[in-house]
């Protein structure tokens, strides 16, 4: 699976392009016929805390998948976003067969 990260408005070290690249290689395990994954990366300037977005698409047979999730890091908002993405290819795939 073909993984793009884009970030908006900060540049992405290297170990955390690994870290969102090993997290979504996991997804092949619950399903092998994903097409590709789009990772978004946003900082969220509300108020005083600086939250942290990531935006996961992961494009399927007929339909795209979208999880959304702002944490305190990159990676436990990436994490989440991929558990809450496992949900829904599971939930695809019994609907598929």
């Amino acid at each position: 699976m073909k993984v793009h990260t884009e970030t908006v408005a900060f540049k992405a070290d290297q170990k955390l392009i690994e870290y969102i690249e090993r997290k979504l290689s996991k997804m092949d395990q619950f399903f092998d016929r994903i097409i590709d994954a789009q990772v978004v990366l946003k900082l969220e300037n509300a108020g005083q805390v600086r939250d942290k977005i990531a935006e996961v698409r992961l494009n399927v047979p007929g339909e795209i998948l979208v999880a959304k999730e702002s944490r305190k890091t990159f990676e436990a908002s990436v994490s989440s976003a991929v558990e809450a993405l496992r949900r829904q290819l599971i939930r695809y795939k019994e609907k598929a067969a």
